[in-house]
């Protein structure tokens, strides 16, 4: 019963933060929204005994969310002065959202002690694992075993759009002139200052 009841919360507070996502006037808001969003889908995976990929909800799209945030942020000219001076007028609803949260954490938690949603019984002569290996120990069996290349393969794509992100940013342009090392090391220092007894009462001359 805790399951059914935990999967339906979830599942409303998931839809409802998506559609604060679209129509949020404030981009702030969008992506708080959204984190709140991806907590819930995690929920939702941790129901159904997916305790993997609901710890990839956290640590890789919302840390991705802090990295929007930040973009958000640069981009856009948001007045921080504005957002504060309502800071106190919304603690209310932040200690709701706070205890809202908390609920749902404590709640995620029983489900999963309840145990996973039954979704079906694989088919007959489908190879199956065990039910005493953790997803993360299976997965990590399947991707190391059978998905070995496949796995190097996407770690390479990835090191090489690395690469070409680091490239493209300390690319050189034409019209600045850049740094001569050895012109610079082997400059006198006569060449740099200029000694000069200035007259007192008189002005510097540039």
């Amino acid at each position: 019963m805790i399951q059914l009841v935990s999967f339906y919360i979830f599942a409303s507070i998931v839809i409802a933060s998506a559609a604060m996502v679209i129509f949020a006037r404030n981009p702030v808001h969008s992506v708080l929204w959204l984190i709140v969003a991806f907590f819930n889908a995690a929920g939702l995976m941790v129901l159904i005994g997916a305790e993997f990929i609901a710890m990839l909800l956290v640590i890789v799209y919302v840390g991705a969310v802090a990295v929007l945030f930040l973009f958000v942020v640069m981009m856009l000219d948001i007045d921080f002065a504005e957002l504060r001076a309502g800071f106190i007028k919304n603690v209310p609803l932040g200690l709701l959202l706070a205890i809202v949260l908390v609920a749902e954490l404590v709640l995620g938690i029983g489900a999963y002690q309840a145990g996973a949603v039954q979704l079906g019984t694989p088919e007959a002569g489908v190879a199956t694992v065990s039910p005493t290996v953790p997803n993360i120990e299976a997965i990590g069996a399947l991707l190391y075993s059978k998905y070995v290349f496949l796995f190097e393969t996407a770690g390479l794509i990835l090191l090489v759009a690395m690469v070409g992100a680091i490239v493209l940013t300390h690319r050189r342009s034409h019209n600045t002139r850049g740094q001569n090392i050895s012109s610079q090391v082997q400059r006198r220092p006569e060449d740099a200052t200029r000694n000069v007894n200035q007259p007192v009462g008189q002005g510097i001359e540039l």
